[in-house]
């Protein structure tokens, strides 16, 4: 394959992209059915597909010319216009034209373009469609009442089925290609990409030998039919335009033979040699076994925490930066856990029956404590610490106890009403007294009153009862006197009993005392 040398020096150098844009915009005229050019036609074309940099005649001129020189454009004259002037007829007579050759680069770049932009693909539905062409072939070649044109339109799909397939695949081969080395991505999306890619290539392969069989049964069912006859029939449903020359026919039926000759080296090689679907399969089925083998390998890179070696190269770094030589000690002992035997300082009982000439294996063996074992010390024996005599604390403890029952009951029996008093007929008490009338008047005014106003509570071990009556109204208030001080308070009826305690002389007078 001969490229002519002048046909890609547009897509270079300072101006490539005012190049690439006035090809494009010859092409998009192609698309309108103009077929020519005047120089401002190029200018209104350049701002119709993006082209807003300003380009003034004099630049236009020369990319035009350089791309003439490349025999991209060509250069007509336009004798059908009518111009008052000579400088528009300066302007617009001449015209510029794409060649055949500027078509064909202005198609190269496009189709560079969108291969770099499109992904590979295999795709079953590719496969399915080569078949049901095939199959149609096959219908119409049997069918002599059958249109040409359709003969014709099944091939041509046909044919762009297969170009879709080998296009498809050696875009996905590459891509698969470039997957396996893209050892530097992150290691999630190349996983999650690989894993994503194993599964698309094990669906592609699943019945892929069932999809090519079925392939190559309708070849053989359309070439019995003669791919003379089939070439023939679609050669006159193509209506090819008439043309000066006379290969025209032989070109069409030429490339057909070719694609032809495609299509069975895929399926059905005539010699007999493996067909590339096959090969399709081989390359399918190794690609997964490596992916396979890399997510393996990175899975288990993500297994092995490290390495001995990358262990011994942190230790080096750690000891490096160790600021002083103890704490090279103590990373060395925590590093390793070597020292010193703990039980080399023993010796035997009495050194004097071992000879110190005696080797340790000929020597009598030590006793060795299972603390010294266990936790590396050795047992120090000394006197037993002096057990403390509690008696005395008991005892006193069991006075204080005592003397702070009796006067708990001393309280309650002076506390002990013996029926309904007023609080003010206390008038004097002990301090420690009064705490504990102070104590039940508060549970007493916690408690709601029954229906008769009377506040009812008891002590916590239920020893002493109060029932609190509010004073009538116009009540002095009641003064109680004692070493500490005064207390004062509403003049409450109160009852206090102290069940099992020993009889009191009547409310009065106990409380008066």
């Amino acid at each position: 394959m001969r490229v002519p040398p002048e046909m890609f020096r547009f897509t270079t150098g300072e101006r490539a992209e005012l190049y690439v844009a006035i090809l494009h915009a010859f092409g998009e005229a192609n698309e309108r059915l103009e077929t020519a050019l005047g120089l401002d036609d190029v200018r209104a074309r350049l701002r119709s597909i993006g082209w807003l940099d300003p380009v003034d005649d004099k630049d236009l001129t020369e990319a035009l010319a350089s791309l003439r020189g490349w025999r991209l454009l060509d250069v007509t004259q336009n004798h059908a216009e009518n111009y008052r002037t000579a400088d528009e007829y300066e302007r617009r007579n001449v015209q510029y034209s794409l060649t055949k050759q500027g078509e064909a680069a202005l198609a190269g770049v496009a189709h560079a373009m969108g291969v770099l932009a499109s992904t590979g693909a295999l795709q079953t539905a590719v496969l399915d469609a080569i078949a049901d062409r095939l199959g149609e072939l096959a219908a119409n070649l049997g069918d002599p009442a059958a249109p040409d044109r359709r003969v014709f339109s099944a091939l041509v799909e046909l044919e762009g089925h297969l170009e879709a397939l080998r296009g498809n695949t050696k875009q996905f081969n590459g891509e698969l290609q470039r997957l396996l080395r893209a050892e530097g991505a992150d290691q999630d999306t190349f996983r999650e990409v690989k894993a994503a890619t194993v599964a698309y290539l094990q669906e592609f392969t699943t019945n892929l030998e069932q999809r090519t069989h079925a392939i190559a049964n309708r070849i053989a069912l359309v070439e019995g039919h003669g791919i003379a006859l089939l070439h023939h029939r679609a050669l006159i449903g193509a209506e090819l335009p008439p043309t000066a020359g006379e290969g025209t026919d032989l070109a069409w039926l030429e490339l057909r033979r070719a694609r032809w000759e495609g299509l069975r080296a895929w399926f059905l090689p005539v010699d007999g040699s493996t067909p590339r679907a096959e090969q399709l399969f081989a390359v399918a089925r190794r690609a997964i076994i490596a992916l396979l083998q890399v997510l393996d390998r990175i899975t288990e890179s993500r297994r092995r925490s490290t390495s001995a070696a990358a262990d011994f190269r942190e230790l080096a770094r750690w000891f490096a930066a160790a600021p002083s030589e103890d704490d090279l000690h103590l990373l060395w002992s925590t590093a390793f856990g070597l020292g010193s035997a703990r039980h080399a300082h023993l010796g035997h009982a009495d050194p004097e029956l071992v000879s110190s000439s005696a080797r340790w294996v000929d020597a009598p063996p030590v006793e060795v404590s299972a603390l010294l074992r266990s936790a590396g010390r050795t047992e120090r024996f000394s006197r037993t610490g002096r057990v403390r005599d509690v008696a005395e604390v008991k005892a006193v403890r069991a006075e204080r106890a005592r003397a702070e029952r009796a006067a708990l009951n001393a309280a309650w029996d002076r506390l002990d009403t013996g029926g309904g008093i007023r609080i003010s007929r206390f008038a004097h008490l002990e301090h420690e007294v009064l705490e504990r009338l102070l104590d039940l008047l508060g549970r007493a005014l916690g408690t709601a009153p029954d229906q008769h106003g009377v506040h009812r509570s008891t002590t916590g071990d239920g020893r002493v009862e109060i029932l609190l009556t509010p004073p009538e109204e116009h009540r002095e208030q009641a003064v109680i006197q004692t070493p500490r001080g005064t207390f004062t308070s509403l003049d409450y009826d109160v009852e206090i009993r102290t069940p099992g305690a020993r009889p009191r002389r009547a409310a009065g007078g106990g409380a008066a005392g």
